[in-house]
């Protein structure tokens, strides 16, 4: 059981980073295209980028706490 549980940890990191990479990349080009929101724009990618980072860390634990 525990392959299961590694499995489920290694699925919620690439979600996660897949997650992160797009905020990161959307709120790039928001940027290029309104450079006066920037201060705006990078507070929202910051916190959406916490709040997906929770999820794959909850994600982590119940896959743990299942095996």
């Amino acid at each position: 059981m525990t392959g299961i549980a590694a499995l489920g940890a290694g699925l919620a990191a690439i979600g996660a980073g897949i997650g992160i990479g797009k905020i990161g990349g959307s709120a790039m080009d928001a940027i290029a295209r309104q450079p006066e929101m920037q201060s705006k724009i990078q507070s929202s990618a910051i916190i959406l980028a916490a709040l997906v980072e929770a999820v794959a860390l909850f994600a982590v634990v119940v896959s743990f706490l299942y095996k």
